[in-house]
Protein backbone atom coordinates (compact mmCIF):
# COMPACT_ATOMS: atom_id res chain seq x y z
CA UNK A 1 0.00 0.00 0.00
CA UNK A 2 1.44 2.95 -0.88
CA UNK A 3 1.61 6.39 1.14
CA UNK A 4 2.98 9.90 1.58
CA UNK A 5 3.82 10.48 5.00
CA UNK A 6 4.94 14.38 6.40
CA UNK A 7 7.12 14.82 9.40
CA UNK A 8 8.70 17.66 10.93
CA UNK A 9 6.15 20.38 12.18
CA UNK A 10 6.24 22.28 15.45
CA UNK A 11 6.14 25.66 17.05
CA UNK A 12 8.72 27.70 16.10
CA UNK A 13 9.53 31.32 17.13
CA UNK A 14 9.61 34.00 13.97
CA UNK A 15 12.82 33.86 12.52
CA UNK A 16 13.46 30.53 12.94
CA UNK A 17 13.53 27.11 10.47
CA UNK A 18 12.41 23.80 10.16
CA UNK A 19 12.67 21.54 7.67
CA UNK A 20 9.74 19.06 6.42
CA UNK A 21 10.46 15.61 5.25
CA UNK A 22 7.57 13.80 3.27
CA UNK A 23 8.31 9.97 2.79
CA UNK A 24 6.79 7.61 0.07
CA UNK A 25 6.27 4.29 1.69
CA UNK A 26 4.78 1.08 0.05
CA UNK A 27 5.20 -0.26 -3.37
CA UNK A 28 6.64 2.57 -5.70
CA UNK A 29 8.28 2.40 -8.58
CA UNK A 30 8.81 6.00 -8.76
CA UNK A 31 7.79 9.57 -7.77
CA UNK A 32 8.38 11.54 -10.77
CA UNK A 33 7.02 15.36 -9.21
CA UNK A 34 5.45 16.17 -5.94
CA UNK A 35 3.97 19.25 -4.69
CA UNK A 36 4.05 20.80 -1.20
CA UNK A 37 0.96 22.61 -0.21
CA UNK A 38 -0.49 24.13 2.98
CA UNK A 39 -3.79 25.25 4.70
CA UNK A 40 -4.15 27.80 6.68
CA UNK A 41 -7.35 28.17 8.86
CA UNK A 42 -10.46 29.56 7.19
CA UNK A 43 -8.03 29.43 4.00
CA UNK A 44 -8.44 27.32 1.28
CA UNK A 45 -5.54 25.12 0.50
CA UNK A 46 -2.29 26.74 -1.65
CA UNK A 47 0.52 25.03 -3.80
CA UNK A 48 3.60 26.79 -2.41
CA UNK A 49 6.70 24.84 -3.74
CA UNK A 50 6.60 22.24 -6.38
CA UNK A 51 9.81 19.55 -7.66
CA UNK A 52 10.29 17.82 -10.94
CA UNK A 53 11.84 14.86 -11.91
CA UNK A 54 14.81 16.93 -13.17
CA UNK A 55 15.37 18.69 -9.62
CA UNK A 56 13.41 22.23 -10.99
CA UNK A 57 11.63 24.25 -8.52
CA UNK A 58 9.18 26.36 -8.52
CA UNK A 59 8.01 28.61 -5.44
CA UNK A 60 5.10 30.81 -4.65
CA UNK A 61 5.88 34.00 -4.37
CA UNK A 62 4.76 33.94 -0.70
CA UNK A 63 7.45 31.44 0.02
CA UNK A 64 10.25 32.49 -2.33
CA UNK A 65 13.81 33.40 -1.10
CA UNK A 66 12.61 31.43 2.55
CA UNK A 67 11.77 28.43 1.75
CA UNK A 68 13.71 25.31 -0.52
CA UNK A 69 12.24 22.17 -1.58
CA UNK A 70 14.69 18.96 -2.87
CA UNK A 71 14.30 15.65 -3.25
CA UNK A 72 16.32 12.25 -2.24
CA UNK A 73 15.02 10.02 -5.21
CA UNK A 74 16.61 6.94 -3.90
CA UNK A 75 14.43 7.23 -0.49
CA UNK A 76 11.53 8.51 -2.34
CA UNK A 77 11.77 11.40 0.27
CA UNK A 78 10.99 14.98 -0.66
CA UNK A 79 12.36 17.80 1.76
CA UNK A 80 11.23 21.56 2.72
CA UNK A 81 13.47 23.71 4.26
CA UNK A 82 11.70 26.50 6.02
CA UNK A 83 13.95 29.32 6.90
CA UNK A 84 12.71 32.88 8.37
CA UNK A 85 9.77 31.83 9.33
CA UNK A 86 6.80 34.07 9.77
CA UNK A 87 2.84 33.83 11.83
CA UNK A 88 1.64 34.17 8.29
CA UNK A 89 3.36 30.62 7.31
CA UNK A 90 1.42 28.93 10.48
CA UNK A 91 -0.55 26.38 8.53
CA UNK A 92 -1.09 22.10 8.06
CA UNK A 93 1.70 21.63 5.54
CA UNK A 94 0.96 18.55 3.06
CA UNK A 95 2.78 16.90 0.25
CA UNK A 96 0.66 15.55 -3.10
CA UNK A 97 2.16 14.16 -5.74
CA UNK A 98 1.73 11.44 -8.82
CA UNK A 99 3.47 8.03 -7.79
CA UNK A 100 4.00 5.24 -9.85
CA UNK A 101 3.42 1.56 -8.03
CA UNK A 102 5.08 -1.46 -8.60
CA UNK A 103 1.90 -2.66 -10.56
CA UNK A 104 2.58 -0.10 -13.07
CA UNK A 105 -0.55 2.05 -11.58
CA UNK A 106 0.00 6.19 -11.84
CA UNK A 107 -2.56 7.65 -8.90
CA UNK A 108 -2.48 10.98 -7.01
CA UNK A 109 -2.00 10.66 -3.17
CA UNK A 110 -2.13 13.19 -0.76
CA UNK A 111 -0.29 13.00 3.01
CA UNK A 112 -1.77 13.14 6.34
CA UNK A 113 -0.07 16.62 6.61
CA UNK A 114 1.92 18.09 9.78
CA UNK A 115 1.54 21.25 11.68
CA UNK A 116 3.25 24.13 11.80
CA UNK A 117 2.49 26.73 13.93
CA UNK A 118 4.22 30.07 13.80
CA UNK A 119 4.26 31.28 18.18
CA UNK A 120 4.73 35.56 18.21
Amino acid sequence: QVQLVESGGGLVQPGGSLRLSCAGSGSIFTIDAMGWYRQAPGKQRELIASITSAGNTVYADSVKGRFTMSRDSAKNTFYLQMNSLKPEDTAVYFCHGPVADMAGRRRDFWGQGTQVTGSS
